[in-house]
């Protein structure tokens, strides 16, 4: 069978997961990856090539040139910045909502009032250009805590829990007064801290039905324990217990269901991956933000998961047939990622650091390797190349094994200042 080919936006963990389950299909004859990465290449039927992913009608170009079948795209920014609005009239078929459907991740204000317009569960809010309004909101609010967030995509970061109104008015000074997150901090959210435990729920969609992935929980915070800076993610794991199946169920109705009409009734026809970051609340599942993409590191275990052919599931959507198509998943297992990040990270990161440990960890049974950050170092090696440089990912029966193989596996792969968290999804095991 030759199969067809398919193109994949960006170059991180994420894309590697992506291209990694795509190669496994037997109706993809070659997977490409723009810009792809040296870990990524390692992949059998994947190539990477030198494609700028800002410069869209080069992409158009080669797509052509290529017969290029579908474009999937990674990252939030190429959605933001209109990437399928510029390709699809071309006649090049994209896996991601178009500009004006990525506003859901882009600009927070537009989509909270878009939650309220639909009535998706959130937290309260109100948005403001103003400094000084915003303060005078935050001293006479009657919220018992404050999150303060920039609008626009500040690429993860952007986001101030803040301890007090003091530190919210700081966090108001910080985003729109010092503009410390550009024209992202152009408005500033306020809204009301909500308290629970934080589940990523992400759905297929083709613009009409919704086929939502078993959930999963990222873990942000650099320590064990949940402590220090926020980061992109340092661990997931997969299926999170500490939503139930009835509060699952909800979210695919009142919160994604509703997200993928409501925007139809806006009169934008939603395609790709909606990914609903949840809050399972006291009086149940509140909706903290969506993105218009899938999450990192949440893919790289969700596909170590999926049972139906990834090229099948794009095709279904990219083609408006999904309700036709049963998504299955491996439920009798669980898969835990740890990620090992560069001395300094978040704040910086080193590079250049030789990886030793990576032959171990893939004669590993129920084993993967994603990579994030790497290069090939002067002598050929594989070297550190960004802030997260891998993903050790490990499935077994049950999430106390997974948990246990994926730590071991990531305490195999050493360089310079590598560290990594060793209790990821210890908050599932607190509620076993």
């Amino acid at each position: 069978m030759s199969g067809g080919k398919v193109l994949v936006i960006g170059g991180g963990g994420r894309e590697h997961a992506l291209c990694w389950k795509l190669a496994d299909s037997p109706f993809v004859q070659q997977v490409y990856c723009a810009p792809g990465s040296v870990g990524i290449a390692t992949t059998k039927k994947v190539e990477c090539v030198e494609l700028d992913i800002k410069d869209y009608p080069a992409i158009a170009k080669w797509c052509k040139e290529n017969e290029i079948e579908f474009v999937v795209v990674g990252p939030e920014d190429p959605l933001a910045n209109g990437i399928v609005d510029a390709l699809t009239p071309l006649g090049i078929k994209c896996f991601g909502p178009t500009k004006a459907g990525a506003e859901i991740e882009a600009n927070k204000d537009w989509s909270k009032t878009f939650m309220n317009k639909y009535q998706i569960p959130t937290a309260r809010h109100k948005s403001f250009t103003d400094a000084a309004a915003a303060k005078e909101f935050i001293n006479t609010a009657s919220y018992p805590a404050l999150v303060v967030k920039a609008s626009g995509l500040a690429a993860g970061k952007g986001v101030v829990v803040a301890a007090n109104k003091e530190e919210a008015c700081k966090a108001v000074d910080d985003i729109l007064t010092d503009s410390k997150y550009g024209s992202a901090g152009s408005t500033v959210v306020i809204e009301e801290l909500l308290e629970g435990d934080e589940v990523s729920i992400l759905a297929f969609t083709d613009g009409e039905t919704v086929s939502v992935m078993p959930p999963a929980q990222d873990h942000k915070r650099v320590g064990d324990g949940d402590t220090g800076p926020n980061t992109g993610g340092m661990g997931a794991y997969c299926p999170c217990p500490l939503i139930t199946p009835d509060q699952l169920l909800d979210v695919k109705d009142q919160v994604l269901q509703r997200a993928v009409d409501g925007l139809k009734a806006e009169g934008i026809k939603y395609v790709g991956v909606l990914y609903a970051g949840m809050m399972v609340t006291k009086s149940g599942p509140m909706t903290l933000e969506f993105n218009c993409r899938f999450g990192d590191p949440e893919t790289q275990v969700l596909m170590t998961l999926l049972e139906t052919d990834l090229y099948k599931v794009i095709k279904a959507c990219v083609e408006g047939t999904l309700k036709q198509l049963q998504v299955t998943w491996n439920t009798k297992l669980s898969s835990v990622g740890v990620v090992i990040a560069s001395k300094g990270y978040p704040e910086t990161y080193t590079k250049g650091c030789v990886i030793s440990g990576l032959t171990q960890v893939s004669s590993l049974p129920g084993t993967e390797v994603f990579y994030s950050g790497v290069s090939r170092g002067a002598n050929g090696s594989l070297v550190s190349a960004g802030g997260r440089v891998l993903l050790a990912c490990a499935r077994a029966g049950s999430l106390r094994a997974a948990a246990a193989a994926a730590t071991a596996a990531a305490a195999l792969v050493d360089f310079p200042g590598a560290h990594y968290r060793k209790d990821i999804a210890h908050r599932a095991f607190t509620n076993m």
